[in-house]
């Protein structure tokens, strides 16, 4: 299995040597980058470590890749693996995590799981993007969680026209657009005022940032459906494209941006039959003392309204 941990916390360091030992002392063969082994300070453990290069490809071959850190480390873990769709399993050592399916105390039943693949892996829809400059394409790449269009300039309007399915919905002066998956309307989506839309939903997510326009709410549109955004010619400021927060590119006046449902999903793992209701009660800490369930209004009511 392919191990990748981010490795500028000692908190993360300490957990990932921990893994790798647990998963060699179980015969598991462990794959890590290169810089991170060596700031992990592991050596070959009876030929179970190996190292690989970002540049490479890291998760082929490999059948899961454990993900220790936060959020961020698992689209991290999503670029690097997206290639070979290799499923990701992420242990929480960041802050709200909702991509990770563990938390730091679940580490031994983690190992557990892997060792006896007690798992499954589900797949979350992903976004293909690509930057047109006339009829040049400039920029291709993908996004697990969104890919966002946002004003270059603090002081600068961005001026877009946004388009579905080849047709011209509105024309914003904002500061900029963000197109999500369900995956991502918990992250960026969600604090620009989208809405929450359970994995399980097919579904691509737009949102307008600060539009100053009479029609500016958040949509759902169809996962058949390809969204466009174009930074006009006469616009004052420039924009910047990015995806997942971690991939970039400029946007100068003229640039065309088209998103669509994405060829290759990302594949997650899951430890718990769990509902996301759960999860999401969980990771926001949500208010549900006086909720009386079904089992609890059936132990109360002594059974008198079951069918």
């Amino acid at each position: 299995m392919l191990l990748l941990a981010h490795t500028g916390r000692a908190e993360v360091r300490e957990v990932a040597r921990t893994c790798v030992q647990s998963l060699t002392g179980q015969g598991i063969a462990v794959r890590l980058l290169a810089d991170e082994a060596a700031d992990l300070g592991l050596a070959d453990v009876d030929g179970l470590v190996e190292t690989t290069l970002a540049d490479d490809v890291p998760g082929e071959g490999c059948e899961l890749v454990l993900v220790i850190g936060g959020d961020g480390s698992i689209l991290r873990a999503a670029e690097l693996t997206h290639e070979t769709s290799t499923p990701l399993l992420g242990v929480n050592l960041g802050h709200v995590g909702f991509l990770a399916e563990a938390e730091q105390d679940d580490i031994e039943s983690t190992i557990t799981a892997i060792v006896e693949r007690d798992y499954t892996a589900e797949d979350r829809l992903t976004l293909a993007v690509r930057v047109l400059v006339g009829k040049e394409v400039q920029f291709e790449t993908f996004a697990l969680n969104e890919a966002s269009v946002e004003k270059a300039a603090r002081e600068r309007m961005l001026e877009v026209v946004v388009e579905v399915d080849d047709r011209p919905l509105s024309r914003w002066g904002c500061d900029g657009v963000v197109c999500a998956t369900p995956t991502g309307s918990t992250a960026y989506n969600f604090s620009a005022g989208g809405p929450v839309v359970w994995p399980e939903v097919e579904a691509l997510l737009m949102v307008p940032l600060s539009a100053h326009a009479l029609f500016a709410r958040p949509m759902v549109v169809a996962p058949t459906s390809v969204l466009a955004i174009e930074v006009l010619s006469n616009t004052e400021g420039s924009g910047v494209l990015w995806c997942d927060g971690r991939r970039t590119v400029d946007l100068p006046p003229g640039a065309r941006i088209e998103i669509r449902r994405g060829d290759r999903p990302v594949r997650l793992v899951r430890l718990h039959e769990a509902p996301f209701t759960d999860r999401l009660v969980a990771k926001f800490d949500l208010p549900v003392e006086g909720w009386r369930g079904a089992a609890e209004r059936r132990r109360r009511d002594g059974g008198e309204h079951d069918a």
